[in-house]
């Protein structure tokens, strides 16, 4: 065997003397080496002169397949005599290494020689119309639209498709379907563009539309397809469809393999389908890390959020590392646990395995910090993040505003803007939110009526709703009862419910007695709006209202929820009822509780009876709220921690606010720092003082 068959491919061999076939051979296989032997020997012999177009075509194709953009553009340069194919070899390759905005400028060149040779064609059209897709250069994709629908080159599938990706991208849902809808012999890679592409953008009704279209034209669906459609149904948490896409699925022979299996396993997440998104894990025995991580986010979204932690545990036994994604989903998890335990034992795994400086994991764990309770924590890992993107702003900001630290909140906010980072609704929501802790009305009306104009973002509901709030801490009802009737918004039980807590808050019960008259009729199933219109009736001491209240809730068969109360101790949560004696260490629970009530008395504590709802004298009356739940949880708490650690809680309903009081002071006597999360806000007491003042 000749040495040469040692070093050079059979190939190569077979095609030495055909040094057309020999470049385009090494185009395919990457072969930049060997493709500079050649050019080289072109070179040599004097057969790259002008009229050896096609072998320096191919020359040009070789270098910008291997990324050789520089070469390719001098053999380009040096050519005498071009046609379209020179032009497209050299914009391919400028598009497939990412120079987008050069292509459009050869294009411009191209079109500018006005050569018959180099008009261009369906390649170079379809080139120009991604680049264009890419850049976001709508009118100029326009503008080749009508070019092309001149020339007839648009029943070229690659245009079609490319015009469909231009628009659905855009977003133009009109544009898009006006091609579609227009030119006739569409195929499957077509529809998953524009189905990609609506679905990107939140078009959810018109892919809806698109998906109806494509069964009743019988196009053949893909694997694309199916993960593309499982997309739509998960993002319209419609399990009906969902199912209906998935049986389609199992009648087909498409390969049911893990990238399948997982959209059908976050379909059926999102759809709180949590029992069939399990049959379909436990039906593969082959599962990666992304299929994992679905199954772990599918119980997560659907509240389970031990199992979602108990599933980390087998994903590990089946020795598949998390990555980011995980990190994500299971720190989210545990912001849902009233324990804060599993997270501070998450983020040691996390710095561990080198996941600490992923922006999207450290966004995530200052949000479960500021869940749990712990917004020092969430500080501290907010200022220790190198890079942060809109999500890291606005999770710290509304963290601190959920925790009734207003001026930290707009601090951050102003710093925010200071290193140009540009806000969004979510980012407005929590700077809102802080102006009605601190009261500032006019600072929020600002906000509202002027820097979000500025900053191009629309109120929303949620905004109004915030502004109905700084009203309400300024006591002032009355402008905030003027406000929703003068705004054009179609106001929700949230809204007026705010404003009926500021009554109760403020004790003008006539305002109160009518809003909430107003709300049980808006939303008769509201819970909460029994609680806080029976209060109200109380605190004025009308019990005939409180009676009248009772058998409303009796007639609508409203029960009204016990309240419960969850403190962690040494990584174990107890739970509380109140009322509740069968506590196995309920006589030292209520050792401690006479000794802190004989204490804060001493400071000057008198009960607050006022919600009381029963009309019976006043001892009885402080005896019906000596033990809700919140207390038991906090003397028990003082019982088994030690003087340095926070005791946190965790309540079903709204602090009351005798219990609101009792916590201020019990910090103030024990020197402790007690953190309660009730159904609205986190309450910070320490030394006699709450976060959220005295209103919340």
């Amino acid at each position: 065997m000749a040495m040469s068959a040692l070093i050079r491919p059979p190939h190569f061999i077979a095609l030495e003397h055909d040094t057309l076939k020999l470049l385009k051979y090494l185009a395919g296989t990457r072969n930049l080496e060997l493709g500079k032997v050649i050019h080289a020997r072109l070179i040599v012999s004097d057969q790259s002169s002008e009229y050896n177009t096609l072998e320096t075509n191919a020359l040009i194709d070789l270098y910008s397949k291997c990324a050789a953009l520089g070469s390719a553009r001098q053999v380009f340069d040096k050519m005498t005599k071009r046609d379209v194919v020179s032009w497209s070899s050299l914009m391919a390759g400028l598009f497939q290494n990412g120079f987008s905005f050069e292509v459009l400028k050869s294009f411009n060149s191209m079109v500018s020689e006005n050569d018959e040779f180099c008009q261009p064609n369906e390649y170079i059209f379809t080139l120009v119309l991604s680049s264009c897709s890419t850049l976001r250069y709508i009118q100029l994709g326009r503008q080749c639209h009508g070019y092309v629908l001149k020339s007839g080159l648009i029943f070229y599938e690659y245009v079609k498709n490319a015009l469909v990706r231009l628009y659905s991208m855009m977003p133009d849902v009109v544009g898009a379907m006006e091609v579609l809808v227009s030119v006739p012999g569409y195929n499957t890679c077509t529809y998953n563009l524009i189905l990609n592409g609506l679905i990107e953008h939140n078009y959810l009704h018109e892919a809806s539309d698109i998906v109806k279209k494509m069964l009743t034209e019988q196009i053949m669906w893909d694997k694309s397809t199916y993960i593309t459609i499982f997309t739509l149904c998960a993002r319209l948490q419609d399990p009906y469809l969902g199912q209906q896409v998935h049986n389609k699925l199992l009648k087909s022979d498409i390969e049911f393999d893990v990238y399948v299996s997982t959209a059908i396993i976050n379909m059926y997440g999102k759809c709180k389908e949590i029992q069939s998104a399990r049959k379909v894990f436990d039906m593969f025995k082959t599962r990666n890390v992304v299929s994992w991580t679905s199954i772990i986010n599918a119980y997560s979204q659907h509240g389970s959020f031990e199992e979602s932690l108990e599933l980390f545990v087998d994903m590990q036994n089946d020795d598949i590392a998390p990555n980011e994604s995980t990190y994500v989903v299971l720190v989210n998890a545990c912001a849902g646990l009233p324990s804060i335990g599993y997270g501070c034992s998450l983020h040691g795994l996390i710095n561990k395995t080198g996941f600490k400086s992923h922006t999207n994991v450290g966004n995530a764990l200052i949000y479960m910090y500021s869940r749990t309770g712990d917004i020092k924590s969430s500080e501290k890992i907010f200022a220790s993040m190198i890079t942060r993107n809109i999500i890291t702003w606005n999770t710290m900001i509304c963290g601190y505003s959920h925790h009734g630290l207003g001026q930290k909140s707009l601090t951050l906010f102003q710093e925010m803007l200071e290193l140009g980072q540009d806000p969004n609704h979510v980012t407005f929501t929590g700077v809102l939110t802080a102006c009605g802790h601190l009261g500032l009305v006019e600072q929020g009306f600002y906000y509202l009526n002027t820097l979000m104009k500025q900053k191009g973002v629309d109120p929303t509901l949620e905004h109004y709703t915030c502004i109905i709030g700084v009203l309400s801490k300024a006591g002032r009802l009355n402008e905030a009862l003027n406000f929703m009737k003068s705004t054009k918004v179609k106001w929700d039980t949230v809204a007026w419910r705010t404003l009926l807590n500021a009554c109760h808050v403020h004790g003008n019960y006539t305002l109160g007695t009518q809003v909430g008259n107003f709300i049980t009729n808006l939303d008769p199933e509201d819970e909460g709006t029994y609680t806080l219109l029976s209060n109200i009736y109380a605190k004025g001491e009308n019990f005939s209202g409180v009676t009248k209240v009772r058998e409303l809730m009796k007639k609508r068969k409203i029960k009204k929820e016990p309240g419960l109360s969850w403190v962690e101790i040494k990584n174990q949560t107890h739970v509380f009822v109140s009322g509740d004696d069968k506590h196995p260490e309920f006589v030292d629970i209520l050792d401690k509780l006479k000794d802190l009530f004989r204490q804060i008395k001493a400071i000057g504590y008198v009960a607050d009876t006022g919600n009381v709802l029963h009309d019976v004298d006043d001892e009885q009356k402080e005896d019906n709220i000596r033990f809700h739940s919140e207390k038991l949880a906090v003397a028990y708490g003082l019982l088994k921690t030690c003087e340095e650690v926070p005791i946190r809680i965790m309540k079903n309903l709204r602090i009351c606010d005798d219990c609101h009081c009792v916590m201020k002071l019990i910090s103030k006597v024990t020197k402790r720092v007690i953190v309660v999360r009730d159904v609205n806000n986190f309450h910070h007491f320490e030394d006699g003082k709450c976060s959220c003042g005295d209103y919340w």
